[in-house]
């Protein structure tokens, strides 16, 4: 253990608090559910410059990190869709959600191939990720009045759904020649 995992820790701590927030249909609440998923965020580029810079990276860590985006990414957009169940807002959480479970099975099945490598992270995916969480925060700040600061949240969530199925794309075409590999047709 060490204070890069633990700050990942935390991450996962402030989930429940920020999700439970947002059931709370009170003016502020939603401001506050923004402040501690922007902690989140800055704990999450925190703990990765961390563990670079001290060399402190971990199994564990390198487990846990990604864990907690998703689970934090994951659990504010249903909350998010909860809160304003439109179309605009359904259709680009679903789009994400499916991606992350697609993506992490894909990446799960190309390690036990000893294939890892074909899925790893790029500079899309970190991209998608950026504009994604800006675009949740904003979201969250402004989800009781729903002014501008929420509609350009959701254009950022519809432009982040979309990159987000490009890079799944990408990643399925790398993985494609290993995944088809030793598939035959069965005649009936």
């Amino acid at each position: 253990m060490n204070l890069p995992t633990w700050l990942t820790l935390f991450r996962l701590l402030l989930i429940p608090f920020v999700v439970g927030l947002l059931f709370v249909r009170m003016p502020g609440f939603n401001s506050v559910a923004a402040v501690l998923f922007g902690i989140a965020l800055a704990t999450d580029w925190l703990d990765g410059y961390l563990a670079r810079r001290w060399n402190q990276t971990s199994d564990f860590g390198a487990f846990l990190d990604p864990v907690a985006d998703k689970l934090i990414v994951c659990g504010v957009l249903v909350m998010l869709t909860y809160r304003a169940p439109v179309f605009y807002v359904a259709l680009p959480a679903a789009i994400i959600v499916g991606r992350e479970l697609t993506v992490s099975a894909l990446r799960e099945w190309m390690a036990e191939l000893g294939e890892r490598g074909i899925v790893a992270v790029g500079s899309l995916g970190k991209y998608k990720t950026a504009l994604q969480m800006l675009a949740i925060f904003l979201m969250l700040f402004d989800l009781f009045e729903r002014g501008l600061v929420f509609q350009i949240g959701c254009v950022a969530l519809a432009v982040s759904a979309a990159i987000t199925l490009w890079s799944m794309v990408l990643y399925l075409k790398q993985a494609w020649p290993r995944l088809t590999q030793g598939q035959r047709s069965i005649d009936l």
